[in-house]
C-alpha cells in the first residue's frame, strides 16, 4: 500500500545538531580549536561590552560566522544569514540551536564592524596564528585567510585509504 505524502511541521524538535554532523567532518577539529581560543578571549569580550542594556549578538558567534563566510566564500552578510537560517551545519558551527532565531543581516554587519574596530578580530587570529603577531608587517589578512583555507582544505582531503589509486 502506498503511503501518504503528508507534510506536517513538527510541534517539538528534539534534534541534537552535534549528532547530525559526521564525526569525520573537517569542521569538527576547527570548531574545537576556535572554541578553545574564544573561551580564552571571553574576559576580553566581557570587558568591551556593557553590563546593562539589551543583549547583543554574542561576539563568539559573530567570529564563528565570519570564519564560515571565509571558508565557504559566501559573498555577503545577507547570504551568510540566509545560510545560517537553514543550514544545520552552519548552525552547529556558530552555536545556534535548531529553533534559535537568526539575526538580521544589518545587525550582523553593525556588530561585525564593532569587532573590526576594536582589534578583537586581530587578537583572535594572533591566538590562532601566533607567528602573525611576530611578523605583523609581513602578514596581511589575506595571508591569514589563505593559511586558514589551506588548513581547512587539508582537513577536507580524504584519508589515504579512500584516495583514488592510479590505474596500472
Amino acid at each position: 500500500m502506498r503511503g501518504d505524502d503528508l507534510i506536517q511541521g513538527a510541534m517539538f524538535s528534539y534534534v541534537d545538531l552535534n549528532s547530525r554532523v559526521p564525526t569525520i567532518h573537517p569542521l569538527r577539529p576547527l570548531k574545537q580549536a576556535v572554541d578553545t581560543i574564544l573561551a580564552a578571549m571571553s574576559p576580553q569580550f566581557q570587558a568591551r561590552y556593557a553590563c546593562t542594556g539589551r543583549p547583543s549578538i554574542s561576539p563568539e558567534r559573530l567570529l564563528r560566522a565570519l570564519l564560515l563566510q571565509v571558508l565557504y566564500t559566501i559573498r555577503s552578510e545577507r547570504l551568510l544569514v540566509e545560510q545560517l537560517d537553514y543550514n544545520l551545519l552552519f548552525r552547529w558551527f556558530v552555536g545556534l540551536g535548531i529553533d534559535d532565531p537568526i539575526w538580521d543581516h544589518s545587525t550582523f554587519s553593525a556588530n561585525r564592524d564593532r569587532l573590526l574596530e576594536q582589534t578583537l578580530l586581530r587578537e583572535f587570529f594572533d591566538r590562532k596564528y601566533p607567528e602573525a603577531s611576530i611578523y605583523r608587517r609581513r602578514w596581511t589578512v589575506t595571508k591569514l585567510i589563505d593559511s586558514l583555507l589551506s588548513e581547512f582544505s587539508h582537513a577536507c582531503s580524504p584519508p589515504a585509504r579512500f584516495r583514488c589509486q592510479p590505474a596500472r
